[in-house]
């Protein structure tokens, strides 16, 4: 088994912002205590209706910077406050870089519609108001970023609802591959609106109290949200990011295949990407709603994919929330952490299991004593677009 596959594209630095926290310690004592619950009841978002959210309560920046006002949102802030942990260092990093070469991909599901809210709310009662569609438009942080750095290179949003972070890495990985770019700057990145919280809660698929992935009264999924940032290049890194494997089963614009054919499919087509058997997976952190259905048939895309072979499995959307566009960029980084310290896996939540999913190796103890080599990321988003990105140690 190698991990010098063809297809890694090392992680130089990331940093993240969500309900575990803005720093790599909180997000792994959120991660590996059974009592932690960051998750906070809210009755601003649904009229009448109390909902558990994964708000990230640290600070951010005030304003942004004078150039940047055109764009100016708390998306952007939330945004430019994660690049800022790591900006020094990638600044550093690209420094002897042609500037042409440097790109930018964001996944992001709601970009900076929260901030026009208010507008549209007035609008639709008649009065004169002005939306700012530079604030919404999809394309608006990546154009941000860009003006914020000083990079000439490509810039653009993928936007696939809950798989569209994961999918802005696996397009990082293919312009560098594809030699179009010398480094690339991702970033995954949604905020709390009333627009997705009403929108889930129309739908039915909102949880009456905290989500319960897998368990045997799950009832829905809690909204959360997040800011995750990576510089990836083809250099080598003590996290790599190895492979990524993509399907669309197009089963139902909000419902996945019962049978999880489409999530096997990615599942398999990263590990041949990989050249990895499924034997080698450590760990696998679940798209893990909480959903009846999604969870159900996620479960049956790994004994499908796994057969025999139990890697530890968990979801941290009952800490985080589900974080939407963001999720799997943050879900990579937590990922990312697990790989580095080598000491402990996120735990999955202590609610009865559903019996019928109950015959995996679920995460319950925090505490490792192995050496973990490869661990999978799920993102299954509706209509049927998944993702499965795996990672790896960068070093023997």
């Amino acid at each position: 088994m190698n991990r010098s596959s063809p297809s890694a594209v090392g992680i130089q630095y990331a940093a993240s912002l969500s309900a575990l926290g803005a720093t790599a310690t909180q997000l792994r004592q959120q991660l590996t205590d059974h009592s932690a619950q960051p998750l906070q009841a809210s009755s601003q978002w649904i009229q009448g209706v109390t909902r558990w959210v994964g708000a990230y309560s640290g600070e951010l920046l005030q304003a942004v910077p004078a150039p940047l006002d055109f764009w100016q949102s708390r998306h952007l802030r939330f945004a430019l406050t994660a690049l800022q942990q790591i900006e020094e260092a990638v600044l550093a990093h690209v420094a002897s870089m042609d500037k042409t070469r440097l790109a930018i991909v964001v996944g992001t599901s709601t970009s900076g519609i929260a901030d026009n809210e208010a507008l549209i709310r007035a609008h639709l009662q008649g009065q004169n108001t002005t939306i700012w569609q530079a604030k919404q438009n999809m394309g608006c942080l990546a154009k941000a970023l860009q003006c914020y750095l000083g990079w000439q290179g490509l810039s653009y949003t993928v936007s696939t609802a809950c798989s569209s972070s994961a999918k802005a890495l696996a397009t990082a990985q293919r312009l560098l591959h594809a030699d179009v770019a010398d480094a690339v700057l991702v970033a995954g990145v949604d905020t709390l609106c009333h627009l997705t919280l009403n929108g889930f809660n129309s739908l039915e698929n909102l949880s009456a109290g905290i989500a319960q992935p897998c368990g045997a009264a799950r009832d829905g999924i809690n909204i959360g949200e997040a800011a995750s940032v990576f510089l990836l290049t083809k250099q080598s890194a003590a996290v790599q990011l190895l492979a990524a494997g993509e399907s669309m089963d197009a089963w139902h614009i909000s419902a996945p295949h019962p049978e999880g054919r489409g999530a096997a499919q990615a599942m398999r087509a990263a590990l041949q990407q990989a050249q990895l058997p499924a034997t080698a997976i450590d760990y696998l952190n679940l798209h893990g709603t909480a959903t009846l259905h999604n969870d159900a048939m996620e479960i049956k895309a790994l004994q499908q994919v796994f057969a025999q072979h139990r890697p530890a499995i968990s979801s941290t959307k009952h800490l985080t929330g589900h974080c939407l566009g963001a999720a799997a960029a943050l879900e990579a980084y937590i990922c990312m952490q697990v790989l580095l310290d080598q000491a402990w896996l996120p735990l999955h939540h202590a609610h009865a299991l559903d019996p019928a999913l109950a015959e995996q190796n679920y995460v319950h103890d925090a505490q490792i004593d192995q050496h973990l080599r490869y661990v999978m990321s799920n993102s299954f988003a509706f209509g049927g677009s998944n993702i499965s990105l795996i990672f790896a140690t960068g070093h023997a």
